[in-house]
């Protein structure tokens, strides 16, 4: 199934995407939540019902519900209010590739153990416009990924098993804003103001059966499900990364098993990829300056659109929007002598 949230009478409304329309849930069963939030709190029992009612709109079974067009459609994010997100490191190429790009050798920690932090999950969003700050402007950033979704509380989760707790995959733009990313991470606490203004997920939440045919196996060494899928991005209709899920080195049931230790997960728990090989402009200028000195680095500015399309998940849009303030935080970094 693709699951969809979108805007209806002002009121965030779920619904399965069959051949481009949007149907309610609420309009396909009469046991059907009409929130993703709750979806995913009762998956377990809702997710046959909802993948029967898909299956009578595509066989022409029954009455057909009334549907509307995902193109007419506000579309927010999948899941709108996560409990939480975590956003991994599980391509190798892109670690390799900034440290390189920094003059310093591969952590062989990577290799160990998957790693990961919080983000910001009330600044959760779908397509559309991404309002920054003046500070955010100072080297802002996409990063290319995609994110799990948590369909049911676990703890303590083995890799073996924790594929059963995903619901499924969307595309994820973990925005970076670079100048204050590095700032605050000399102080080695990790970023915070860096990221926490914007993520983006979307445009569907697309559940594991419906992509048993991109299923390949994961990298030698490592547990869980892997997936052959094409990653694009484009800034103005320019296409600046590409990549594949299945580069993923550690897997998402490998990061569950460690974020899971000794904690409780969540239905409705994000957790992302981490950023694909070539998938930021700042590991892409990195490798442009190595390689040339006179290269001239790119970053995001106000009126880009941003475009990410991944196989079997749809493409995701954003509008990158000035915020009409002034205010920065950098100015108020004190210094001393």
């Amino acid at each position: 199934m693709q699951l969809v949230t979108y805007l209806k009478e002002e009121q965030p409304q779920l619904a399965i995407l069959v051949n481009g329309v949007l149907y309610d849930t609420d309009s396909l069963h009469p046991d059907l939540p009409v929130s993703m939030n709750m979806f995913l709190n009762y998956w377990d029992d809702v997710a046959p019902v909802a993948k029967a009612a898909e299956q009578r709109i595509k066989d022409g079974s029954g009455r057909t519900a009334f549907g509307t067009p995902f193109t007419d459609a506000i579309i927010m994010a999948p899941v709108p209010h996560p409990s939480s997100c975590r956003d991994g490191y599980a391509f190798r190429q892109h670690v390799a590739a900034a440290r390189r790009n920094r003059k310093v050798d591969m952590i062989p920690e990577f290799d160990q153990y998957p790693i990961f932090y919080f983000t910001n999950h009330n600044s959760i969003q779908g397509p559309g416009d991404i309002i920054c700050m003046p500070d955010h402007f100072k080297k802002l950033d996409f990063e290319l990924e995609v994110a799990i979704v948590i369909s049911k509380s676990g703890r303590n989760i083995k890799a073996e098993e924790a594929d059963d707790y995903i619901a499924g995959l969307m595309i994820m733009n973990d925005m970076s804003a670079r100048t204050l990313q590095m700032e605050e991470m000399l102080l080695n606490l990790g970023p915070a103001k860096g990221k926490d203004f914007s993520t983006v997920i979307g445009p569907t939440l697309v559940t594991l059966d419906e992509l048993e045919q991109y299923e390949v196996p994961c990298k030698e060494g490592h547990t869980g499900k892997a997936w052959n899928l094409t990653m694009k991005c484009w800034v103005n209709g320019v296409q600046v990364s590409e990549g594949n899920v299945s580069d993923m080195d550690w897997t998402f049931a490998e990061i569950i098993e460690r974020a899971s230790y000794g904690v409780n997960l969540y239905a409705g728990d994000i957790i992302g990829s981490g950023t694909v090989g070539t998938g930021c402009f700042l590991e892409l200028n990195g490798t442009g300056k190595l390689n040339d000195p006179g290269y001239q680095e790119q970053w995001l500015q106000e009126g880009d659109v941003v475009e990410m399309e991944v196989d079997g998940l749809g493409k995701l849009s954003n509008t990158i929007v000035k915020e009409e303030s002034d205010f920065s935080i950098l100015a108020l970094k004190k210094i001393t002598s």
